[in-house]
């Protein structure tokens, strides 16, 4: 059977950002930095200047070294070429250096901005936005912004200064020659419209397949033994490869527009000089103009191509800038979680009112539960069962406000859960899942995760005590200071699980989630963690995610539904006698067991 390929979401731009909005709000990460930014203008300006008088002093070296032969000229001429020398190259460090330092800064701000807003953005944002394209707007998309903010500052100010001071130069030496490079201007003007265009066309899409590739490579790597299992590497390798020739075939598009606009922009620039060059020979020409003169105009004109290059050149690296600034921006104006409330609330007593609640998922018109009505009194352990689908995860994902319900209300102590700061709602519970998730650093600070106050290494024993992970976690080469890579890697299942149940005791909510907690485990790992989970629960209101009914059975109340809704509720043995939908999956797991 063949696997479906998993459609990656591709952002749409029904309306491109106005460039110099976007160059604004990117300015406003550079802003915090203006003395510098001040500073590595002028000294732009100043390597601009420097620049033009390279120009300048071929007319005395020319004139008066050369031709009149004046005796100080044949000292200052070469003195002031070392001087111009020193000067140029002495700006044009300190506004590159300065430049560089103002863009690196920039973009680890705006890095952080974005990651910041990771952290804040709503559960329904990560469900419609693979990773992959994530992590790339965090890397590659930020990174190009660098070149608005460095790399095209400094050619626009510099290398257009350099030609305008070359222009004002040549004006100086013959008006009317300049004349004719202004006449070739509209052609300059027509390519970099027109590249100018394109390359922010082509740029969105470079940006787009970066993340398309980025999520099979993440994809590959995570699954990596499934991949193998299933002898998918075939499939993975040709999934990657038509991301990657995607890209490399916009990539190349982007570098066929960026060479040709070049060339083009410059051959104005050449058909004037050629013009000049031409009308250097005719007499009327040498009347106006000194022949050290007329080299200067040469040689400022040869010196203007260079500059005039980088400039036209400078817009794909602008266009890229933008596009990812526009990706970019597209996070940072994403709606964080709703967080309107104003009660404060230290520690709950754990009473959770579910009235008529429904909810759907959005861009879905399928509701996932419907009318749900469920109290739950403090210190009550409910669980929640019922086939896969009928909304169990779901249902409990509502509590900590992941998802909002579309209707009825859910109360906490007698409030309804938006009325409390969000902060103060989440402290509240704990969770412990199938698939826990742990961080690659130490089992201390895994286990002290997210709290205010360092733990003490009794407070550390204690809880890891009570999970039973104390012995293996003692068993490992630096104990609690040991680094358990990605995810856990060093760990088994069950040794997660216990890191789990541990931070969940050591935070020390009043309300537990347990999200099938027990499950796919050995039947000793289960036990250690069956325990390990009645500590855990012990004066807690909890809620219990279950699949094997046998780890429920002392439960104060099983709520049992299907598709979406409350078909049952009981006690185990309520529900047997009831001979309903309870006792159907009852049997049905125990039939399986007994073969």
């Amino acid at each position: 059977m063949t696997t479906a390929s998993p459609q990656i979401k591709k952002p749409t731009h029904p309306q491109s950002e106005n460039s110099w909005h976007l160059y604004k709000r990117i300015f406003g990460f550079i802003k915090p930095y203006w003395r510098l930014g001040v500073l590595a203008i002028v000294c732009m300006i100043l390597a601009a200047a420097g620049q033009a008088a390279f120009a300048w002093i071929i007319q005395p070296l020319v004139d008066g070294t050369f031709i009149e032969q004046d005796p100080s000229a044949r000292v200052w001429v070469p003195a002031a070429l070392v001087g111009i020398f020193l000067f140029h190259g002495a700006t044009t460090f300190a506004s590159d250096y300065t430049v560089a330092w103002v863009g690196r800064r920039v973009v680890k701000d705006v890095r952080q901005a974005v990651f910041e807003q990771y952290l804040r953005l709503p559960t329904s944002f990560f469900d419609k936005n693979s990773p992959g394209t994530l992590l790339a707007k965090l890397t590659y998309n930020v990174n190009q912004i660098s070149a608005a903010a460095s790399k095209a500052i400094v050619v626009l100010v510099r290398d257009t200064f350099t030609v305008i001071f070359l222009l004002a130069y040549m004006t100086y030496l013959s008006g009317w020659l300049v004349l004719i490079v202004f006449g070739l201007g509209p052609l300059v003007a027509v390519v970099v419209t027109a590249a100018n265009k394109r390359f922010r066309k082509l740029s969105r899409r470079m940006q787009t397949s970066v993340g398309e590739y980025a999520q099979i490579a993440e994809d590959g790597i995570r699954g990596q033994a499934e991949v193998k299992i299933f002898g998918a590497q075939g499939y993975e390798a040709e999934r990657f490869d038509k991301t990657n020739t995607r890209h490399h075939r916009q990539l190349m598009r982007y570098k066929a527009v960026q060479a040709a606009s070049q060339p083009l922009a410059q051959l104005g620039a050449v058909i004037a000089l050629a013009i000049i060059l031409y009308l250097a020979t005719m007499d009327v020409i040498l009347e106006t103009i000194t022949p050290g003169g007329m080299i200067s105009f040469i040689a400022a004109m040869l010196l203007m191509l260079p500059p005039l290059k980088r400039v036209v050149g400078v817009n794909a690296e602008i266009q890229k800038a933008l596009a990812a600034g526009e990706s970019v921006f597209e996070v940072l104006d994403a709606p964080p979680e709703p967080d309107a409330g104003q009660l404060r609330l230290d520690r709950a007593d754990g009473r959770i009112e579910f009235d008529g609640v429904a909810f759907r998922y959005p861009e879905s018109d399928d509701w996932v539960l419907r009318d749900i009505n469920l109290n739950i009194e403090p210190g009550q352990t409910v669980a929640l069962v019922g086939r896969s689908g009928s909304g169990k995860t779901t249902l409990a994902g509502l509590l900590p406000r992941f998802y909002e319900p579309q209707q009825g209300e859910i109360r906490l102590d007698g409030h309804p859960l938006p009325e409390y700061r969000l902060q103060d709602l989440r402290a509240q519970l704990s969770l412990v899942n199938q698939q826990v998730v742990l961080f690659n650093d130490t089992l201390a600070n895994n286990i002290a995760y997210g709290l205010a106050e360092k733990p003490t290494e009794a407070q550390l024993r204690e809880v890891a005590q009570a999970a039973n992970a104390l012995e293996f976690i003692e068993q490992l080469p630096d104990g609690f200071d040991t680094v358990i890579g990605e995810n856990g890697v060093m760990l088994s299942g069950g040794q997660r699980q216990r890191i789990a149940i541990a931070r969940a005791l050591l935070k020390n909510a009043p309300i537990l989630i347990l999200d099938e907690a027990t499950s796919a485990l050995d039947s000793e790992s289960e036990q250690k963690i069956q325990d390990a989970l009645e500590e855990l629960m012990r004066g807690r209101t909890t809620l219990v995610i279950a699949h094997r009914l046998s780890t429920i059975e002392d439960a104060d109340r099983i709520v049992v539904l299907d598709q979406g809704r409350i078909v049952e509720t009981g006690t185990h043995e309520e529900l047997l006698r009831k001979n309903g939908a309870y006792a159907s999956l009852h049997r049905v797991q125990f039939s399986d067991q007994g073969a």
